[in-house]
C-alpha cells in the first residue's frame, strides 16, 4: 500500500486540487480505498464501488466512514440515483474492463450533478516504457502465458469478463472520444508525470524520469477531467 501511494502522490495532489469543492465524491474501482482514505482526510463524504468485495478494508484499514458497495460497473447500473454527486474518479480501472466502457462512463456521468466533475486516468499505449518495449521485441501488457493464454474467466450475467489483466491501454484521442460519446462537451485530456515520491539515494532514479517526462507524449498515464 506504501509503495501505490508513493507511485501515486502527483495524480493523488492533482485529483484533490480539481476536486476541492466537491462536498461528495464516488470512486468507481475503488480497490481498498487509498484515493478516498487522502481525499477523506480533506473533508469529502466518500463512497466506493468495486467489482471485488473490499468491504472489511474500509472500517477496519481507515475508519473513516467510507460507504462500499460491491458493483461490476461492466454489467450493472451505479447504485445510486441521477445527481447524486459532485464528482466521480476512475483511476487505473478502465484498462481492466473485457468491454466497451462507454456505458459505465455514461453512467458515471448520470450520477454526477450539474457542474459536476468525472476524473478518469488511464495508461498511455504510447508510452516511452511501451515504445522502447516493442523496439526490443517485448510486449507492453501483462505475462502472456498467465494472463492470457490461460486465463480463466470470471463470468457474470452470461459474459465473460478479465479484471486482472489490461485489456486495452489508450491514446489521448481513444480518451477524447471516450468522453464525448459519453455526452460530455467540456473535457480535457493531459499526459500525467510519472514521478514517484523517493527518498535518499532512490531519488537518483527520479532522474530518468523526469527526463522522459520532458516529452509529454511519452509519459506512462493519460488524466482526463470532464465536466457535466
Amino acid at each position: 500500500m506504501e509503495d501505490l501511494f508513493k507511485g501515486s502522490v502527483d495524480r493523488f495532489c492533482q485529483i484533490a486540487v480539481r476536486l476541492s469543492a466537491a462536498k461528495r465524491v464516488l470512486d468507481v474501482g475503488a480497490g481498498q480505498g487509498l484515493l478516498l482514505s487522502f481525499l477523506s482526510e480533506l473533508g469529502h463524504e466518500c463512497h466506493a464501488l468495486d467489482v471485488k468485495d473490499q468491504a472489511a478494508a474500509y472500517p477496519d484499514m481507515y475508519g473513516k466512514g467510507i460507504v462500499f458497495q460491491v458493483c461490476n460497473v461492466e454489467a450493472d447500473a451505479i447504485p445510486y440515483p441521477n445527481e447524486s454527486f459532485d464528482a466521480v474518479v476512475c483511476c487505473q480501472v478502465l484498462e481492466h474492463f473485457s468491454h466497451s466502457p462507454l456505458p459505465s462512463v455514461r453512467e458515471m456521468r448520470r450520477v454526477l450533478r450539474p457542474g459536476g466533475v468525472l476524473e478518469i486516468d488511464v495508461p498511455n499505449v504510447a508510452s516511452f516504457r511501451n515504445r522502447v518495449r516493442l523496439l526490443r521485441g517485448k510486449h507492453i501488457t501483462y505475462d502472456y502465458a498467465e494472463h492470457y493464454l490461460h486465463a480463466t474467466p470470471i463470468s457474470y450475467k452470461g459474459m465473460s469478463y478479465y479484471p486482472l489483466r489490461h485489456n486495452r491501454e489508450f491514446t489521448k484521442g481513444d480518451l477524447e472520444l471516450l468522453l464525448q460519446s459519453s455526452g460530455f462537451q467540456k473535457y480535457e485530456v493531459s499526459f500525467l508525470k510519472s514521478r514517484r515520491y523517493r527518498e535518499g539515494i532512490e531519488r537518483m532514479r527520479s532522474i530518468g524520469t523526469a527526463i522522459k517526462d520532458l516529452i509529454p507524449s511519452f509519459r506512462k498515464s493519460l488524466i482526463a477531467f470532464a465536466y457535466k
